[in-house]
C-alpha cells in the first residue's frame, strides 16, 4: 500500500500489537444523542487509552460553507471569546488511542467533508503501524424507540464471516438505501486492506435532541461484551437512570408527546415479544 503523506497523519510512540482491534467513531451523519463519540470517548476514558496519533483536518473539511447562518454554523470551528480575549479556537479533532493490555486502538473524530480516500488512507495507514486486524464503527440514527427502552442495534459488515461472530450478541442484520456514510465506504475498502469490519448502528429516540446517556450505556455496556472488556460502568448507570427519570417527568408534562411514546412502547414490545417467538 503507497504509504499516506507523512504531514497528514501524525504518530507518536506506538507498538505493534497483535491481532489488535480498532473501534472508530465519527461525530456528524451518525451521530445522533453523541452515541458513537460519546460511547468510544467513555472508553477511552474508561480504559486509561493514551493517545498515539492524530490526523491533520485541514483537507478534510469545509469551514466557510455558504448558506444560512444556521448551516454554516454546522461547519465552522468552535471559538470562545471573553472580556475582548480569544480563550480558544477549536479545529476539528481526529485523534487515536491505545490501549495495549486489551489490543484495542480508539479512534474519536469528525467524518470528513472532503478527500474520503485520503482519510482513509491515514486510517488505514495507522492500522496496518499498529497491528489492527479487525475494525469496529459505532454509530446511531433516530428512530422509532422509546427513550424507557433499550435501543435497537443493527450490525452490517465487509464479510458474511464477521457478521456470523457478531451473532451471539442480539444484533439485527441492516437493511437500508439512501445517502451513504464514510464509514460505509471504509467497509468497501477493507476486504482490500486485509482487515474485516463490522458497523454497530443504534436506533435512538428521534423526538429528543442533545445528548442521550442512557444509549450510551446500553451501547457501551453492548461494545464492553463483544470486546470482552472488564469495565466498572457504574458511573454510566447512574447518569442514565438520572437522564430518564428527567426526560420521563417531562414527557409527562406534555398529553400529545406522553401519548406517542406509550404507543412507541407498545409497538416495541411487540416487535419484541415477534421476535422472541420466532426464535423459539
Amino acid at each position: 500500500m503507497k504509504d499516506t503523506q507523512p504531514e497528514l497523519l501524525k504518530t507518536r510512540d506506538c507498538h505493534t500489537l497483535h491481532r489488535a482491534t480498532l473501534v472508530l467513531a465519527f461525530s456528524g451523519w451518525m451521530d445522533g444523542g453523541d452515541v458513537s463519540t460519546g460511547t468510544v470517548s467513555r472508553l477511552v476514558h474508561l480504559l486509561g487509552a493514551r493517545p498515539i496519533a492524530d490526523i491533520d483536518p485541514e483537507p478534510f473539511y469545509i469551514f466557510n460553507f455558504p448558506g444560512s447562518m444556521e448551516i454554516a454554523a454546522l461547519f465552522r470551528p468552535h471559538v470562545e471569546i471573553e472580556n475582548g480575549l480569544i480563550k480558544s479556537f477549536r479545529m476539528p479533532s481526529n485523534r487515536f488511542y491505545v490501549h495495549e493490555p486489551s489490543r484495542l486502538v480508539l479512534f474519536v473524530g469528525k467524518e470528513p467533508n472532503l478527500h474520503w480516500r485520503a482519510f482513509g488512507e491515514c486510517l488505514f495507514s495507522l492500522a496496518h503501524r499498529v497491528g489492527v486486524t479487525r475494525i469496529l464503527f459505532v454509530g446511531s440514527y433516530g428512530g422509532t424507540v422509546p427513550h424507557t427502552r433499550e435501543p435497537r442495534l443493527y450490525v452490517s459488515g465487509s464479510d458474511a464471516a464477521m457478521l456470523g461472530e457478531m451473532e451471539p450478541y442480539k444484533l439485527r442484520p441492516s437493511t437500508y438505501e439512501g445517502p451513504g456514510s464514510f464509514t460505509t465506504y471504509l467497509m468497501t475498502q477493507a476486504e482490500a486492506q486485509g482487515m474485516d469490519m463490522v458497523s454497530l448502528v443504534a436506533e435512538i429516540p428521534s423526538y429528543l435532541q442533545g445528548t442521550n446517556p442512557q444509549s450510551i450505556e446500553a451501547v457501551t455496556r453492548r461494545l464492553a461484551k463483544i470486546l470482552k472488556l472488564p469495565l466498572d460502568l457504574a458511573s454510566l448507570r447512574a447518569a442514565s437512570t438520572e437522564w430518564e427519570l428527567e426526560v420521563s417527568s417531562a414527557v409527562e408534562q406534555n398529553e400529545e408527546l406522553a401519548g406517542n411514546v406509550r404507543e412507541l412502547e407498545e409497538a416495541y414490545d411487540n416487535d419484541l415479544l415477534e421476535r422472541e417467538t420466532d426464535e423459539a
